[in-house]
């Protein structure tokens, strides 16, 4: 068995200093660039592989960033993950990924598990958080991120649409095509997210004299969103039954699209219209069409990622929550009102 190539041999090999070869490899660091072919082509020849746990040993840095997620049926996840470890890869950061489930227990103990991997920082994204976790972090020194979810926590930093602005935006558009009995499809009580779109969407209503004409929950689960849709429109006349759905996110407006078209028969957006929120790619889909609330993904991964590097940089950062403004995208799930413009 052929022994472990050292940085030393490859010093040798490129005629630099064994500080050249640590700086060519370390992330950040400065090199210049024909030291770095040298060492590159170096290294190539002998077949040598840095090893990034003893270099986070000496230097305390693992480069390595763990990523909570709860939940991934939701199309507007699974972009947004592939989204923060692209921008983290290219800031010379690796990412592990740890699944927890939507209970703060659970994420605690993930969260636990993840410190254990000497990261240097953690983003959580569509969890709950135990009223305690922030403050382990700190004591361990990592830097934490909420992405897409806010909590009542002033040393937490979090990132997130505008969510309460967005459930009026919807509001008001709705009231403006005209509709008077408009239902919302509720998600999980749990989440932020849900919170603030639904004060905003009542919020909304009300401004304009308006109450919420009926309110199911869904949950953001595919069958418990179909489950509610039936709730709402089954067993009422025409003249009982909405005529306009915002559900909380896109996964239970498909959810609600599909239930009204291929099992109730109604037509969309001339019997009822369907909002819904996060704007993912299947949205624009002719078969879904979807009018709905854009979370503008690629300005909270870059606030979230900003945010975290610095933090960790700059242990003294200040928590600070961002929201960023979306746009409502208008399509073919649900009626224009007549000069309708943003």
């Amino acid at each position: 068995m052929s022994s472990r190539i050292t940085s030393l041999e490859v010093a040798a090999r490129a005629g630099v200093s064994q500080s050249a070869v640590s700086r060519v490899f370390t992330p950040g660091a400065s090199a210049s660039r024909k030291t770095i072919e040298k060492v590159r082509r170096a290294a190539e020849e002998l077949g040598y592989r840095p090893n990034s746990l003893a270099r986070a040993m000496v230097s305390g840095k693992s480069r390595i960033i763990g990523l909570v997620v709860a939940y991934l049926d939701n199309h507007f996840y699974p972009e947004a993950l592939e989204k923060l470890s692209n921008a983290l890869q290219e800031k010379g950061y690796h990412v592990l990924i740890f699944m927890a489930s939507q209970t703060a227990g659970n994420v605690d103990s993930v969260v636990q598990e993840i410190l254990d991997y000497q990261v240097d920082g953690i983003i959580a994204a569509s969890v709950a958080l135990g009223s305690d976790l922030s403050k382990r972090c700190r004591e361990a020194g990592v830097p934490m991120v909420l992405f897409n979810r806010s909590q009542d926590d002033e040393t937490m930093s979090a990132v997130t649409s505008d969510n309460r602005a967005g459930g009026r935006k919807v509001a008001e558009f709705l009231l403006a095509g005209g509709h008077e009995r408009i239902a919302y499809l509720a998600g999980w009580d749990g989440a932020s997210t849900q919170r603030d779109r639904e004060a905003g969407f009542l919020e909304g209503l009300a401004a304009a004299g308006r109450q919420l004409y009926a309110r199911q929950l869904g949950n953001y689960r595919t069958e418990q969103a179909r489950e509610a849709t039936r709730a709402l429109f089954v067993g009422r006349s025409q003249e009982e039954r909405p005529d306009a759905v915002f559900a909380a996110n896109d996964h239970m407006a498909f959810a609600a699209l599909d239930v009204l078209r291929f099992e109730l028969g109604l037509s969309v957006p001339d019997q009822v219209s369907v909002v819904g929120y996060d704007d993912v790619p299947l949205a624009a889909w002719p078969a879904y069409n979807l009018t709905t609330l854009r979370q503008p993904a690629n300005q909270m991964v870059r606030h979230t990622v900003d945010l975290l590097l610095s933090m960790i940089d700059e242990p003294d950062t200040p928590a600070n929550q961002v929201q960023i403004n979306g746009p409502l995208v208008v399509r073919g799930s649900a009626r224009v009102p007549e000069g309708w413009s943003e």
